[in-house]
């Protein structure tokens, strides 16, 4: 009987490496060969142009008249900005969104946030595909037991499964939103519809643009409003990959890959600290939460705990919030949500491991495990790579402001991380940002959208084994 299962078995690995090579030839765009004409020879830079291109004619588009609400049109800053804002789902805006654009520039912002949302986790999750195709036969198996949910020969059904997983939760979003408020905001069933279904789609891409100057502050106390936007924040900030395993295996997390477990684990404590947090500093802040009674405080407050992971819409003004309050905020927003979604910064899984590499050292572990599994040292440079670079690029533009405006370092930090993280949370200053200083802003949203996802893939795809090594040294560290 054992040599009947085991003779099964190798039949079905003859029939994965089958169909391995057949992929190969199928998909040969996806291969390291260095034939001229192949666009996927340099993902990364396919990545960028294809949203530079696409940022360029959301822009175009913002300048026309009809996209203005006096029909004269917009400057080429707010029209940039506002592109590059809605396309990188960063949220910021140096202009009321409701106010300032028609309903023609408002459905190109929707527009725009839709294809940034599902682009990022689309591209995202195929440069994925061709770390996974740039190495060997034997990794890629390995690789593919591993991350079942991404799967070598998934490239056809990647977009389809994007865009009906994004169309699903954002309409079961907006089957919640448009009837409370049609029925409880005297609103016409039109403009409930218009606004349930931008709010959804805005809260699902973790846009964090709203139709209303002052966010979601007309709904601080309305449970059937905020709850499901938050609830949409944080699975479209949870990313694909792992969205689509917990489809698969929601009940039977010990058989999630270690992707999803980082993911899911390190997400939900940062978001149960982040709740817990803000509510409490900002407890008896009578300009935040301080006024309002018990069950509403601890609901903004919860809301609160979540829009920094990259939602960045708001229910109280953040710009009167306590300063250890925006310094937590800042932290999260550094940190971000998940790999190949819609949110920005490090990523959870770069803080986790960054977290399991210092908690190794400091136990004098020689390796680093975690769920079972030892990290790879590929791994480990990677997350520090992107961390360090994160901090250089937010401590350089914080040094370039504080030198060229005149606001204060906790709010020009504030908006720096803001940008660069994709998240949209403002303190309030920036509409009243130089021109050049929004258009650094402007160009912070734009890498911090493509940059790490370009950066993570730029390094595996680099990465070469090395024929011979130098004698090891070692520098006295501390």
């Amino acid at each position: 009987m054992a040599d009947v299962e085991m003779l099964g078995s190798l039949r079905g690995a003859r029939s994965r490496i089958v169909r391995l090579l057949h992929r190969e030839r199928a998909f040969p765009g996806f291969a390291h060969s260095p034939g001229k004409g192949n666009l996927w020879r340099r993902p990364a830079r396919l990545f960028v142009l294809a949203f530079a291109t696409v940022d360029l004619l959301g822009t175009v588009l913002l300048l026309l008249p009809a996209a203005h609400a006096d029909g004269e049109g917009a400057r080429f800053t707010e029209a940039f900005f506002t592109s590059t804002s809605a396309l990188c789902v960063a949220g910021l805006a140096i202009v009321d969104t409701g106010g300032h654009w028609s309903v023609f520039g408002e459905l190109v912002i929707l527009g725009l946030i839709q294809v940034g949302g599902l682009g990022i986790m689309t591209l995202a999750s195929l440069l994925g595909i061709v770390v996974i195709r740039r190495f060997g036969l034997r990794m890629q198996l390995s690789v593919q037991t591993e991350t079942r949910s991404l799967n070598v020969g998934e490239v056809r059904g990647i977009a389809g499964r994007v865009l009906k997983l994004a169309l699903v939760c954002e309409v079961l979003v907006a089957l919640v939103l448009v009837p409370r408020m049609w029925l409880s905001y005297d609103m016409t069933l039109p403009e409930a519809i218009y606004s349930g279904v931008f709010h959804a789609v805005s809260a699902f891409n973790n846009a964090g643009l709203s139709l209303y100057g002052d966010s979601l502050t007309r709904f601080v106390s309305d449970p059937i409003i905020l709850v499901p936007i938050a609830l949409a924040t944080m699975f479209g900030g949870l990313g694909f990959p792992v969205l689509l395993e917990l489809r698969r295996r929601f009940t039977a997390p010990r058989q999630w890959t270690l992707h999803t477990k980082m993911t899911v684990y390190t997400s939900g404590a940062l978001f149960a600290i982040g709740m817990v947090v803000v509510t409490a500093l900002e407890w008896s802040n009578p300009a935040t939460l301080g006024t309002m009674d018990t069950l509403h405080r601890l609901l903004a407050g919860a809301f609160h705990g979540v829009m920094p992971r990259s939602g960045g819409l708001n229910v109280v003004d953040v710009g009167a919030m306590e300063d250890s309050t925006l310094f937590v905020t800042i932290m999260l927003m550094f940190v971000g949500g998940g790999s190949a979604g819609t949110s920005g910064g490090i990523k959870v899984t770069t803080f986790a491991v960054i977290l399991l590499v210092v908690w190794a050292e400091v136990r004098g572990h020689p390796h680093v495990h975690a769920f079972g599994r030892r990290l790879s040292s590929s791994a480990i440079r990677q997350a520090l790579s992107l961390t360090f670079l994160s901090m250089t690029v937010v401590a350089t533009a914080t040094v370039y402001l504080l030198i060229t405006t005149d606001f204060a370092m906790e709010q020009i930090l504030f908006e720096v991380v803001s940008a660069s993280a994709v998240v949209g949370l403002s303190t309030g200053i920036t509409p009243d940002l130089p021109e050049h200083a929004q258009l650094m802003l402007a160009m912070l949203m734009f890498a911090g959208r493509v940059g790490p996802i370009t950066f993570a893939s730029a390094l595996a795809l680099r990465e070469r084994t090395r024929r011979y090594d130098l004698a090891e040294a070692r520098p006295i560290i501390g």
